[in-house]
């Protein structure tokens, strides 16, 4: 997922997103611990998804106040 893409979502979108990034986030971690993750670099991708949503949308809610 590209920054870009992330910036056309609404608000509700991004919430949605980091809902579903955070699940995703989630099922990773247990296929890990039961060991049945096949693409270990999955994780890593999530986790900065996450980052990007959430970098994301604190930046429209500071241009909403300001």
């Amino acid at each position: 997922m590209k920054a870009s893409d992330v910036r056309g979502f609404t608000a509700d979108q991004l919430k949605d997103e980091l809902a579903k990034l955070k699940k995703e986030q989630f099922n990773l971690r247990f296929q890990k611990a039961t060991g049945q993750l096949e693409k270990s670099s999955r994780i890593n991708e999530v986790r900065k998804d996450i980052a990007r949503v959430k970098t994301i949308a604190r930046q429209k809610a500071a241009e909403v106040k300001a």
